[in-house]
């Protein structure tokens, strides 16, 4: 475990506890001043962040904490999520990137040698995402298409990848992510899937609806490894982790 001070420089300041996560690669857990814990990635664009969250440079390395009620990845972590397929150098593409909070944290995980390839669809978000994060990270690679459609970015993306987060929300989103992975995912590769319940059927209870959705990824070649609930941090969504 590393101790250190905030990024203020405050030699007076309770120190900060950092030290890597047991399960997760590029991952850490930080025990803040007050001895609140949270979940961190180190920092690939020191002395930016991106949707506000809090930057700590400890031992001569800056984190930003992980907010778990703005990223559902990290809120699927503290919910229980066995598997996080990230590391190192990983290739990954992104459906649904919006203005770039969990996709920044994929980049900090997969840093340099890494790739983060993100579509999405909205041209305000995707302005955002290339203004306040892209910049500033050579590891990310925006596109603004539907994700419906892979056909329409498929010649910018150069091989495999190795996972495929998807948050969209489209009635089909299992369907969306399982075409993407037909074009674009590694033997062996694995998927995250953020569903939202109410976006793909109302009148059923959110459980219902994963339990749906995971069949689909079943029907289409993928071993659901697990299905985490994500409430308090968002209501009515789950993580789906599977593998093919």
């Amino acid at each position: 475990m590393t101790d250190g001070v905030t990024s203020n420089g405050d030699k007076n300041a309770v120190q900060i506890k950092v030290k890597p996560h047991p399960d997760f690669a590029e991952i850490y857990q930080i025990v803040l001043e007050d001895g609140a814990k949270r979940l961190a990635t180190k920092n690939l664009a020191p002395g930016r962040n991106v949707y506000g969250e809090r930057l700590l440079r400890v031992g001569g390395v800056e984190y930003r904490v992980w907010d778990a009620f703005r990223s559902k990845l990290a809120g699927a972590m503290l919910k229980g999520l066995h598997t996080v397929p990230l590391s190192l150098g990983d290739r990954v593409l992104y459906l649904g990137a919006a203005s770039g909070t969990t996709p920044s944290h994929i980049s900090d995980i997969v840093g340099e040698e890494g790739q983060v390839y993100c579509v999405e669809f909205a041209q305000r978000s995707l302005r955002d995402l290339v203004t306040n994060v892209v910049a500033h990270r050579p590891n990310m690679s925006p596109f603004l298409a539907d994700a419906r459609m892979p056909q329409k970015y498929g010649m910018f993306i150069a091989g495999k990848v190795d996972e495929i987060y998807c948050d969209i929300a489209q009635p089909e989103q299992a369907k969306v992510l399982a075409d993407n992975a037909d074009v674009f995912l590694k033997d062996g590769g694995w998927v995250m899937l953020a569903v939202k319940s109410q976006s793909i059927d109302v009148s059923k209870a959110p459980s219902e609806v994963y339990q749906m959705e995971a069949k689909v990824l079943k029907k289409r070649g993928f071993r659901v490894e697990q299905i985490v609930d994500l409430e308090p941090y968002d209501i009515a969504h789950a993580m789906i982790i599977a593998q093919r």
